[in-house]
């Protein structure tokens, strides 16, 4: 769905702090800040998920999944995979 990292870094895009994110979407500021924090995919309700990532679209930003191009001509950022580290 998406990640926090991916989250956060949308905002930052934006030039948004997490309460207008919140009025935007809709959701509590807890709420955006519970989101962002989480480890890996953000956790939250069915809802709430929506909200957030319609008001990140509307807002402009575009979500990549993992593996997927973008088709859009608009500046981004990507993560690139990162090469796993053998266990200690």
């Amino acid at each position: 769905m998406i990640t926090a990292a991916q989250l956060r870094a949308a905002r930052a895009l934006l030039g948004l702090d997490q309460r207008e994110l919140a009025e935007r979407s809709g959701l509590s500021l807890p709420t955006i800040q519970r989101m962002e924090a989480s480890d890996g995919t953000v956790r939250g309700n069915v809802d709430s998920l929506v909200k957030l990532i319609d008001a990140l679209e509307r807002a402009g930003v575009i979500l990549l999944g993992e593996g997927q191009s973008s088709a859009g001509g608009g500046r981004g950022v990507r993560l690139k995979a990162l090469p796993q580290e053998p266990p200690a």
